[in-house]
């Protein structure tokens, strides 16, 4: 994988661990390309140890808890224990989307939960775009976060048809504010209008996960690296090199968590990968027509997902890796050649004025994926135990609200985020093998050949209408 190396200041080169997590993504490349984080891991853990709060995985989700935790209760002594680095899964390598997307739409979450709490999380939800923004600015993590909303492209009639129904939802609920555009707001992408939702900003994920583990250190919380949970026993975590004794334990391990046994059907790894440019000149981007902190999609249902970074080129991300039988992950599936040609296909489909720019970065990493598509936030007091995930991919921003509840599920103050819908929600168990390899390999194909029918018969897909109710639809 290429080097973001224009306009950086020399490093020293790195160790073998640290170059490995430099190829982990572009972000992560980026910030040790820069000079301001090597990406040297931290000591393990080295013998026994009794904590308040003992997290399990050092992402966004447990470093978020712990912000939150020591903001209500400074005297708590909470430990984070890595298998890698922080930030090394999903935290490090998403698409910098900081967004108030939820996996399962408004609709639903009312058949679902009622009305009231179904709006009441959407509100929560548009919060926390702007609380992302506030603590970063606070705590001085500069991760680029700018809040230049989404742009949902329209390319065809079956497409514009799913935007008519996401405009009508958000009428009805009176919660989102959705705008449609018309062609001459599109720039140079192969579109016929868009919609335009201003509750998401671009930030730079990598600078936002490691910005947040420094600044728990210098507050107190110490985050064990290359220390993987073995074994999740009541309030209990044993590793290779200790094992740590807790009041609460905090599972928070997304893609990851089907490595622990007793999660192995609890969320299913879905991989999704990335691909980014070399840095475009702005005439470029004027001609295209994404400003700053302006991310960008469209309506095909075989998900795609862009940003502007903060040096000018696209980062561009998208489904289509198939899942792996037994819930494996590894790292080698991070990289699919068939997916990356994928991506850069849609990518000049879409602008067709980035064909001859050069991709520099190629990377990806799995997500984690309920059976019925929707997240969740859990706390067990009499097992002391604490869970939350399923994010589908939304996490950058669910991430933080979900930091933010358990603290108030582990503490039993705050502000009434514990009563949201997500709270105690538990998904069915996936399938046991070989169903489940089938079922979510034919969702899959499903949602490619969706996008077929529709450019072909130019109406709405009848193979998404009959997979929608799976999907959280």
């Amino acid at each position: 994988m290429s080097r973001a190396g224009a306009g950086t200041r020399a490093v020293p080169e790195p160790a073998p661990s640290a170059r490995r997590y430099r190829d982990v993504s572009f972000w992560m490349d980026e910030l040790a390309a820069s000079g301001d984080d090597p990406l040297v891991p931290r000591p393990p853990l080295d013998g026994d140890l009794s904590v308040d709060v003992c997290i399990v995985g050092g992402g966004l989700t447990g470093l978020w808890t712990a912000h939150y935790l020591l903001s209500s209760h400074s005297r708590l002594r909470i430990a984070v224990l890595e298998k890698e680095i922080a930030g090394f899964g999903a935290s490090g390598r998403n698409g910098g989307w900081c967004s108030a997307l939820f996996p399962r739409g408004t609709a639903s979450l009312e058949r679902t939960h009622g009305r009231s709490a179904a709006l009441a999380l959407r509100r929560a939800l548009r919060d926390t775009v702007d609380e992302v923004g506030r603590v970063t600015a606070e705590l001085g993590i500069e991760c680029g976060y700018a809040r230049g909303g989404t742009i949902s492209y329209i390319r065809s009639r079956a497409q514009r048809a799913a935007a008519e129904r996401d405009l009508a939802e958000a009428r009805r609920f009176g919660v989102d504010e959705l705008e449609l555009l018309g062609p001459e707001s599109v720039g140079a992408a192969r579109a016929t209008g868009a919609v335009y939702d201003p509750a998401c900003a671009r930030v730079q994920p990598a600078r936002l996960v490691r910005g947040l583990a420094a600044s728990l250190e210098s507050r107190g919380v110490t985050i064990y690296e290359q220390t993987p949970a073995l074994e999740l026993l009541p309030r209990q975590v044993r590793t290779p090199t200790g094992t740590v004794s807790a009041g609460t334990v905090v599972v928070a391990l997304e893609g990851y968590t089907p490595t622990l046994a007793p999660y192995r059907r609890r969320l299913l790894p879905l991989y999704s990968l990335m691909i980014a440019t070399e840095p475009l000149p702005e005439s470029t981007w004027r001609e295209l027509g994404i400003s700053h902190g302006q991310t960008f999609t469209d309506y095909r249902h075989l998900l795609i997902y862009g940003q502007r970074t903060q040096d000018d080129r696209i980062a561009f991300g998208g489904r289509g890796a198939r899942y792996h039988f037994g819930s494996r992950v590894r790292d080698d599936y991070d990289r699919v050649d068939r997916v990356f040609g994928h991506l850069r296909r849609a990518l000049t489909d879409l602008f067709p004025a980035t064909a001859d720019v050069e991709v520099t970065h190629r990377w990806g990493g799995p997500l984690g994926v309920p059976r019925d598509w929707h997240p969740t936030v859990w706390h067990d007091p009499r097992r002391g135990l604490a869970f939350a995930g399923g994010y589908v991919g939304d996490g950058l921003s669910l991430t933080n609200l979900a930091g933010r509840t358990l603290a108030e599920l582990i503490t039993g103050s705050g502000t009434g985020l514990s009563t949201l819908p997500w709270v105690g929600h538990r998904s069915p168990r996936w399938e046991p093998e070989p169903l489940r390899f089938l079922g979510a390999n034919a969702g899959l194909a499903a949602m490619t050949a969706a996008d077929l029918e529709e450019r072909v018969r130019r109406r709405p897909s009848l193979a998404a209408r009959l997979m929608g109710p799976l999907i959280g639809g």
